[in-house]
């Protein structure tokens, strides 16, 4: 479960849930004298920031202007994730869905964090929902959500299957790339690992997770000098990963 929400903008799935949060501010970024719709939209941005202290206050003042403003609650469950206040980010959440019960970005937001906090079967009715609706234009972020709550499960063929099948929407999807990445390692397929890294490299940065993956695999094929330099990279831009710490422990790169 992704409990260091808080401490990495750099985590795929937030990457993810950013893109529907900042969809959201910029469909309604129109001119607009309205205080609350004004406020939404620089809560999004200082969001965006990870200026969390000015996101909040802006968040808040557009509640206090409108209250059944089901974007500001969305973006305020959102910040209150990354504080790891789960409750109130459950509550927001909940509000913004019955506010706009079909509300596509929202299903596939709360539908994620509820697979997040065990809650699976709520979990994906909400992005199935989302995943399936012809109306969605970003299935794929959904169909991602979806893969990850499976792997959750231990269902790795259902969760491939909805990887490649968010691929098959938007080849150039970084999360579901980089989830093929892991999968293909997994599945000894190294060859297919490194082509989704090469993929993915094509449209995101190297995370902690993806270096790993990279220097594992390239080891695997042989190729012990790349393995190294993915390793030092590793250990220079992510030192105090998980991933850095399981790889400094190896002896043999």
């Amino acid at each position: 479960m992704q409990h260091d929400l808080a401490l990495s903008l750099n985590r795929l799935m937030f990457g993810l849930l950013f893109a529907t949060l900042v969809a959201c501010g910029s469909s309604t970024a129109t001119k607009s004298d309205d205080p609350g719709d004004i406020h939404l939209q620089l809560g999004v941005r200082y969001l965006s920031m990870n200026k969390l202290e000015l996101a909040k206050e802006n968040l808040l003042l557009a509640l206090k202007n409108n209250s059944d403003n089901a974007q500001a609650h969305n973006a305020l469950a959102f910040l209150y994730e990354k504080l790891n206040q789960n409750e109130l980010a459950k509550q927001h959440y909940e509000t913004a869905l019955d506010l706009t019960p079909e509300d596509l970005g929202v299903q596939n937001n709360l539908g994620r964090f509820l697979c997040e906090q065990g809650q699976m079967e709520a979990g994906m009715a909400l992005l199935t929902k989302a995943s399936s609706n012809p109306l969605n234009d970003r299935q794929w972020m959904a169909l991602t959500n979806a893969g990850r709550c499976e792997q959750s499960l231990g269902q790795k063929q259902l969760a491939e299957n909805y990887f490649k099948q968010a691929l098959q929407l938007d080849n150039a999807y970084a999360p579901a790339l980089s989830e093929m990445q892991k999968i293909a390692y997994q599945n000894g397929d190294f060859w297919s690992s490194k082509g989704y890294l090469q993929r993915y490299l094509g449209v995101a940065s190297h995370n902690a997770e993806t270096l790993w993956l990279a220097a594992q695999t390239e080891r695997a094929l042989g190729n012990r000098e790349l393995a190294r330099e993915y390793k030092n990279l590793l250990l220079e831009k992510f030192p105090l990963s998980n991933e850095a710490k399981k790889i400094a422990m190896l002896k043999d790169f």
